[in-house]
């Protein structure tokens, strides 16, 4: 039901690899294995597909005007991010996590909207237009909803948030006077593996030193970034974009406070490892105090491999004509319903801007108090019933969710991490790099 953003840049795909070779040509088996740059488990990274994504990151790097890093210092950067993409690409295999092509177009039409296009059709027009591979394209989607859909399983589904915490954070935002504050930030994180020993936990902080003294030496935060951070964001420059002081850890915020725009602190330690951030900028920002809720209901019929879109569709427009005829939509609901409100009759209570997917809230938004609609979501089909609307002062409510959000937020990239690492530690890894590569 909630929220899923679909990022609109993409990375360079994964050129598949092609074990197609003569058997009974020795040269070209040793052309082959020599071509292997890194085993991971039961599967490779070629050089040539190494070599292509080098390329596709220096041509992004380069249009954001991001000056490079040394090449090999950014070679090894997109090897070890392509090592976890891999490993987290046959983790989701092994699992069943996988996204089928009904719910790949939902994607890419919400993109196609998202860039002012019409309809999927017209989008897909535009990138042929550009040269850009659509059936590439298209994977890249596919393979980061996937990877959406293994951190929702196997970190977001697992966070916890006390009422005290919220109290807490609350509580230490306004002591600091920072109710207001936006900041827009970039960093660096250098990550310490759980229960790293001694000398791991040097090594990492002496990367982080090094990156701290060529900061220091006056090199361009991004490129510092692209070669030395192990966050998701470091080819972007490690760029965060603006956030609420809300969405800042409590360790960041006390460091924050007493830089200029454009400086960026010391070595700042977490159980994540160590981090560098940078003020690029900060403004006042305030939240709406007075918003629009709608209080609605509703039935969901989830697409799968089994049900297919036209099925599930099928099934929710019987269960509307039911309803039509006079049955009740908290029995139908209850009976019918594949959403976790289906024992509360379908009920999702007040609902307020942004707190569903787009393709939702749009069909919700249109109807009157006591209508109903039917639409599609990547989830499947829905029949949604408005309820009631208000206007309502939320204020503390919003404060809360702000805060609870925060920390879900910088809990969940700790957790993240953390799985990452233990994704890593039980993998077969081993490289096939010269040393003048390693």
């Amino acid at each position: 039901m909630f929220k899923m953003k679909i990022p609109i840049l993409f990375c360079a795909m994964l050129l598949a690899f092609n074990p197609a070779v003569a058997k009974d040509d020795p040269e070209s088996q040793v052309a082959t294995i020599d071509d292997v740059v890194v085993v991971v488990n039961d599967d490779v990274i070629t050089r040539n597909e190494l070599d292509e994504r080098v390329k596709s990151v220096i041509s992004q790097l380069q249009k954001q005007g991001t000056p490079l890093p040394e090449q090999a210092v950014l070679k090894k950067q997109i090897l070890e991010r392509m090592i976890t993409d891999m490993l987290q690409s046959q983790y989701a295999k092994e699992s069943g996590v996988r996204v089928d092509d009904t719910q790949l177009d939902l994607a890419m039409t919400s993109i196609a909207h998202q860039n002012n296009f019409a309809t999927l059709a017209e989008f897909v027009d535009k990138l042929k237009s550009q040269g850009v591979d659509v059936k590439k394209f298209r994977e890249e989607i596919r393979s980061e909803m996937v990877t959406k859909k293994l951190r929702d399983r196997e970190v977001e589904s697992k966070l916890a948030i006390s009422e005290k915490e919220v109290d807490n954070y609350l509580a230490n935002k306004s002591k600091m006077g920072l109710e207001n504050e936006e900041y827009h930030l970039a960093h660096i994180l250098v990550v310490v593996p759980e229960q790293a020993s001694a000398d791991k936990i040097q090594a990492a902080r002496e990367r982080a030193e090094h990156a701290l003294s060529q900061l220091a030496a006056g090199a361009d935060f991004a490129q510092v970034a692209a070669g030395t951070s192990d966050a998701n964001d470091a080819l972007k420059g490690g760029d965060l974009g603006w956030r609420p002081t809300d969405r800042i850890p409590p360790l960041f915020l006390n460091e924050l406070k007493s830089l200029k725009v454009g400086e960026n602190t010391g070595i700042l330690r977490s159980p994540s490892g160590f981090h560098i951030l940078k003020l690029v900028d900060k403004r006042n920002g305030s939240a709406p105090l007075v918003i629009t809720q709608t209080h609605a209901r509703h039935i969901l019929i989830k697409t799968s491999e089994i049900t297919t879109s036209a099925e599930a569709k099928k099934r929710i427009m019987a269960i509307k004509q039911r309803i039509d005829a006079g049955a009740s939509f908290a029995e139908e609901a209850k009976r019918y319903s594949e959403d976790g409100s289906a024992a509360q009759g379908g009920d999702l209570d007040w609902l307020s801007p942004g707190q569903t997917v787009p393709e939702f809230e749009d069909a919700m938004n249109k109807l009157k108090v006591g209508e109903m609609a039917v639409v599609e979501t990547q989830f499947g089909w829905h029949l949604i019933e408005v309820l009631a609307r208000r206007n309502t002062d939320v204020s503390d409510q919003q404060k809360r969710q702000q805060a609870r959000m925060a920390i879900a937020s910088f809990k969940s990239e700790e957790l993240y991490q953390d799985w990452l690492r233990q994704l890593r530690d039980r993998a077969f890894i081993e490289y096939h790099l010269d040393d003048d590569q390693k």
